[in-house]
């Protein structure tokens, strides 16, 4: 068995004590069990993989994506085991453990300035385009999740999962939208199961483009990018809830003081929506989120970093 063996097959828990009396159940699957700690090792394995497979990256090519952080640890992961240098570009509004791992793992970072910290539309935008300019060089290809296909298959085998471990038994699946893959390729496969699940998409409130709204900038790392993605499929969608960027943290903090579920801020997002969610169907149902990844990325940030911390250094 190889690393690349160890991505998938994750624990789902329910919540308890985060969950109000007299909603449906709530359930947790915990991506951060896979190797480099988040949901995308799921889709790196797949893009880089099918793209090995049809000669679009050929032995010794070199890889370029544009990511807040997750996604640009897990092309490192799965490249460094196949033999591909990953050039990432990334920004200052991301965490800097998402950094330093992306660099542990061995990628050479390009890092876009961003406005006072927060993911704006004009950030995104910018750092498309610098990944762009590296992917003319030679022997190099270019991931480009946001417009990728590849990537909406790597999470159809979290969703035939979260099928067994319901037993059939789910009504919802709620999840921040940052490609629109994860979510896409959940909901494809949960209602050709059932077609009477509910796909719940989650944005944060100050850039609620998915509800009709202006962008604008956010502090939930990894979604919201400030339009429309390309791969959002508006026929899986069922509703969509916007969620404050400070409601997202102060529900990702109660999760690991309550739950013990040590998470980033987008898991918090996802609790607070299903959580509405779970309030409309009742006590009879069930719903699915994400915990995305691990709080461990975010160590330094605001969401986990208190006052007595700080103080000391």
């Amino acid at each position: 068995m190889n690393i690349l063996e160890a991505i998938g097959n994750t624990s789902m828990v329910r919540l308890r004590n985060v969950v109000p009396p007299g909603c449906a159940a709530i359930y947790a699957k915990l991506e951060w069990e896979n190797p480099t700690g988040s949901v995308k090792d799921r889709m790196a394995l797949a893009v880089i993989s099918r793209a090995e497979a049809d000669g679009r990256l050929k032995p010794g090519d070199g890889v370029v994506e544009y990511t807040g952080g997750s996604t640009g640890a897990s092309l490192a992961l799965v490249c460094g085991t196949k033999g591909h240098a990953v050039r990432i570009v990334s920004s200052d509004a991301f965490a800097r453990e998402k950094l330093d791992q992306m660099a542990a793992l061995g990628a050479q970072l390009t890092l876009v300035p961003s406005e006072g910290g927060l993911t704006t539309k004009k950030l995104i935008l910018d750092m498309i385009e610098a990944a762009r300019e590296i992917s003319r060089e030679p022997r190099t290809y270019w991931t480009d999740q946001l417009n990728n296909h590849d990537s909406i298959a790597g999470y159809y085998a979290l969703a035939e999962e979260i099928w067994e471990q319901t037993n059939g038994a789910v009504d919802a699946f709620v999840h921040c939208v940052g490609t629109a893959a994860t979510s896409r390729g959940v909901a494809t496969v949960l209602k050709r199961h059932k077609p009477s699940v509910k796909f719940v998409a989650v944005e944060p409130a100050e850039s609620a483009v998915l509800s009709g709204g202006q962008p604008g900038p956010h502090k939930i790392e990894g979604v919201g990018i400030g339009y429309i993605p390309p791969l959002w499929d508006p026929s899986l969608v069922d509703d969509v809830e916007a969620v404050t960027t400070a409601d997202a943290k102060a529900m990702t903090r109660r999760l690991a003081r309550e739950e013990g579920l040590f998470a980033g801020t987008s898991a918090g997002a996802n609790v607070v929506a299903a959580i509405r969610v779970a309030e409309r169907l009742g006590p009879e149902a069930s719903v699915v989120t994400l915990m995305a990844d691990s709080g461990l990325k975010y160590m330094n940030t605001d969401v986990y970093r208190n006052e007595q911390s700080r103080n000391l250094g």
